[in-house]
């Protein structure tokens, strides 16, 4: 059995449909890319990593971790970085997700940001909490989940 087909088949027998399980692929394979450009790349001519935060009235970029996206990057040959705008990925596939785990109560979700694993899990609600789960019991047993991935 193939991975993708693994992976998809432990998501049909949590009870979701395999078109929503197609769809959970397709936002775990976003959210990956974009951590991976969080963290950055490079090569010969300069380095590049996805960003947030906004230009101020005299142009100099001022970060925030709730502002817009940009990509920062750094020439290797000259001072200072040049950012541009792009689309905000992550939050697109965030309400994506957030719609179909609507159709799935009895389950939830952890959003794990770093791209040397998995960057989705989706959870069963029965037999591991009482009522909603808090993040920091996500954060510390999302593993007992299904890990979404390529």
């Amino acid at each position: 059995m193939r991975m993708i087909d693994d992976c998809r088949y432990h998501l049909v027998q949590l009870g979701i449909s395999m078109s929503d399980a197609d769809q959970l692929r397709r936002i775990a394979m976003t959210l990956h890319r974009w951590h991976e450009m969080e963290c950055g790349d490079g090569n010969d001519y300069g380095s590049w990593c996805i960003t947030r935060g906004k230009k101020d009235s005299r142009g100099a970029f001022e970060y925030d971790d709730a502002g817009k996206p940009y990509m920062e990057y750094h020439s290797h040959t000259s001072n200072g970085a040049k950012y541009t705008r792009i689309a905000d990925r992550e939050n697109g596939a965030k309400r994506r997700l957030t719609r179909i785990m609507a159709n799935y109560p009895q389950l939830t979700y952890y959003i794990q940001g770093d791209p040397r694993g998995a960057s989705l899990y989706i959870i069963p609600k029965t037999g591991l909490f009482a009522s909603d789960p808090s993040p920091e019991y996500l954060e510390a047993n999302y593993t007992r989940g299904v890990a979404v991935y390529k």
